[in-house]
């Protein structure tokens, strides 16, 4: 699979912060599509070696060598406590910055860019279960679908970035 970049996403538009406004980086999570707003991600990648380093919560699979930078990988399915899945072809890793740290997030699949307008984007039910209601931070309507759209600062919490922090050093 060939690599991703900003460049491809969103055309020579970077500078102009209204080509980012409602834009999407979708994809899909078990039986779910995700949203994460462009402005975060930095590349995306397919998946590769992952170094496992010691101490580091379940969901944080450890780090991979990309072009000669050390960068933190999470296995969202394992952050939102679904099963693990084995890594296939369509498995991908989204690069995104968390606090000035570049952080990988390996997702099964990468769906598309997509523009979803703030008027279509409804605030998460107040009554939510288990861990993973704390990242979302809207839902977008997007025709008879429902993108669940996450809070790319919410993923990891202080004490998990400094974790994160360390473990590329």
């Amino acid at each position: 699979m060939r690599q991703a970049t900003l460049d491809d996403i969103w055309g020579d538009d970077e500078e102009d912060e209204d080509a980012l406004k409602d834009r999407y980086l979708t994809f899909h999570l078990g039986d779910e599509d995700y949203g994460l707003e462009i402005r975060h991600v930095t590349e995306i990648i397919s998946i590769q070696k992952i170094t496992d380093v010691p101490d580091l919560p379940d969901f944080v699979k450890g780090v991979i060598n990309l072009r000669g930078q050390v960068i933190p990988t999470l296995d969202l399915r394992l952050r939102f406590g679904l099963p693990a899945k084995d890594y296939d072809e369509r498995t991908c890793v989204i690069i995104t910055r968390m606090n000035d740290i570049p952080v990988g997030i390996i997702v099964d699949t990468v769906n598309e860019v997509m523009n979803i307008p703030s008027e279509t984007i409804s605030p998460p039910p107040s009554v939510q279960k288990g861990a993973a209601h704390r990242f979302v931070e809207g839902l977008g309507r997007v025709g008879d679908s429902v993108k669940i759209l996450l809070n790319a600062e919410k993923l990891l919490h202080g004490d998990e970035l400094e974790l994160l922090e360390a473990s590329q050093a």
